[in-house]
């Protein structure tokens, strides 16, 4: 079909002409929306998000619950991780915790709560790492958005680790309490289960507050190396709390791995009075942790105060910083 050159331009120019005045008509509608009409006012929000803090809160443990519920490569690793530890433990320590009859049998079982207060929470505290920071960057962009506020993300990242860590904590009381060969009293587990569980939540909260307070995950990993040399050092076993010297004693009080250490140790053999041969001298177990050590059966009521207080302190710690700095690229 043959359209000549003379209706083509008058084709186009009707085009033309339509699309002005229906820029025309734009703009004046455009122009007329954008006056406010006689006795209205400025539109105004009495809040900055939608949803007041406790639904905030909720809507972002919802998410975190879900978050970690498929990210299998997360906890079923430390799970695994905790399982086969506990079993290695409990392998290499078979029934120790029965035969006490000198300073070295003391050492040998304070060393193994020692070290599986370390290896496991070292772990924990290292797999928290990416985790958080991987989260950080999601708070940004929906922060931004007017989703939720920084305290309802933050507290909700605390709470949804409790679970999980609760079962960690089970797996160890489970299987190497009985293989350790401790005691079968419902004070001595409950100590053994709490003193572990909070050591794990101090480690996992110390990790994501060092997640809080760098820019990405390489100085966080550099500055959590740094942070286990003083949990190592100060834990209370590797120089016992009489020989550290005076100006650093306060880093052993701020140690949650002390704390720890005290609670197991002391819940477990800070009543015994069996006789043991220490150092050549006639000592029950009871007296020799207390000079050696430092742990009073009598303080438990501070230890079970202080993990509980560690926590909620790095807890808060996170929550402050995660809403204070900010390390986006701008």
């Amino acid at each position: 079909m043959y359209c000549s050159p003379d209706l083509l331009e008058r084709g186009v120019d009707r085009t033309l002409n339509l699309f002005q005045i229906l820029q025309g008509e734009n703009k004046e509608l455009v122009k007329q929306l954008s006056s406010p009409s006689p006795g209205s006012k400025d539109l105004y929000f009495s809040t900055r998000f939608p949803r007041n803090g406790f639904e905030q809160f909720k809507a972002c443990l919802w998410k975190q619950c879900l978050s970690y519920w498929r990210s299998p490569a997360y906890n079923l690793m430390r799970i695994a991780f905790t399982t086969a530890t506990s079993l290695l433990f409990g392998v290499l320590f078979w029934q120790q915790g029965k035969n006490i009859n000198n300073q070295q049998d003391v050492f040998r079982i304070a060393g193994s709560m020692y070290s599986i207060i370390i290896f496991l929470g070292i772990n924990n505290c290292s797999t928290v790492l990416p985790f958080v920071s991987t989260e950080r960057t999601v708070l940004y962009r929906e922060r931004f958005a007017g989703m939720y506020s920084s305290w309802a993300y933050s507290f909700a990242q605390v709470i949804v680790e409790i679970p999980y860590l609760i079962t960690v904590a089970t797996i160890y009381e489970v299987i190497t309490y009985p293989m350790m060969g401790y005691q079968w009293s419902a004070y001595k587990i409950f100590w053994a289960f709490y003193s572990m569980l909070s050591a794990l939540v101090c480690f996992n909260y110390l990790g994501m507050l060092l997640v809080s307070l760098t820019p990405n995950i390489q100085v966080a990993s550099i500055l959590t190396s740094s942070s286990y040399t003083m949990l190592i050092l100060f834990s209370g076993f590797v120089i016992p709390k009489a020989q550290i010297p005076k100006w650093w004693i306060w880093l052993y009080y701020i140690c949650p791995t002390s704390w720890a250490m005290n609670g197991m140790l002391t819940s477990q053999y800070g009543d015994v009075e069996t006789q043991i041969l220490a150092f050549g001298e006639k000592t029950s177990v009871a007296a020799f942790i207390q000079d050696y050590f430092g742990f009073h059966h009598d303080s438990l009521g501070s230890v079970a105060s202080a993990l509980f207080i560690i926590p909620v302190i790095f807890a808060t710690l996170f929550a402050y910083f995660i809403r204070t700095l900010n390390f986006q690229r701008r």
